[in-house]
């Protein structure tokens, strides 16, 4: 027990340092005006759950670090640990919406040749894709995200559903290619209980040319 609490603590001293110069977090900008993915979303549900609710998730961050601080500052364990769960959930709805913002666009775009060739690969084509893809979403019970990322180990494409705000990479190590947020702030004002519905329509507004990139990165 010493041993771990040691370890803990040197691991916090660490953490010290970094923490002490860090830049808070911001809410990133939408690459696009609120109504432009209308009709697929609407400008009210998009507005809403930019500003509200993924600024709210940046605020908590900020904050939960801010007390991460302190309590290393003060070698406080049992602080360290209880703050471990709102930093995950609010930190894991920061990566997760930075991402979905830029997974869509109004603007039509393709696969490229590589992800195209990776999706029928370990798919067998784009419409089963969106079939198994839009089975993980529907799936999700209660609130969390859906998701198509790149396991680095096997180099193959796979779908992975993660509950509430769990961040994909650093929950499963599957590099994040495209999010399908299901919690029900994403689509109800729109789709209400429709769930299958929205999935469908979210495909249409899909930004392949930024999925693309992340697989080049991610490869």
């Amino acid at each position: 027990m010493l041993a771990i609490r040691g370890a803990l603590f040197s691991t916090a001293k660490n953490c010290s340092a970094v923490l002490g110069c860090r830049s808070k977090h911001t809410l990133p900008d939408l690459p696009y005006d609120f109504g432009a993915l209308e009709p697929v979303i609407c400008r009210e549900i998009m507005e809403l759950h930019h500003q509200k609710h993924h600024n709210a998730y940046v605020t908590n961050l900020n904050a939960a670090e801010e007390q991460l601080q302190d309590a290393v500052a003060k070698k406080d364990a049992s602080k360290i640990i209880q703050l471990g769960n709102a930093i995950k959930f609010n930190g894991g709805g920061h990566i997760n919406h930075s991402i979905f913002w830029k997974n869509l666009s109004p603007d039509r775009s393709d696969p490229s040749a590589e992800l195209q060739k990776a999706l029928n690969r370990d798919f067998q084509n784009m419409e089963n894709f969106k079939k198994e893809m839009k089975a993980a979403a529907v799936a999700v019970q209660g609130s969390g995200w859906a998701w198509l990322g790149y396991n680095k180990k096997t180099k193959l494409l796979q779908i992975a559903a993660c509950p509430n705000q769990d961040p994909l990479e650093a929950t499963t190590g599957l590099v994040p290619l495209l999010g399908i947020d299901v919690w029900e702030h994403a689509y109800y004002l729109q789709y209400k209980n429709l769930r299958p519905n929205y999935v469908d329509a979210i495909f249409d507004v899909v930004n392949w040319k930024d999925v693309s990139e992340r697989l080049a990165k991610a490869q």
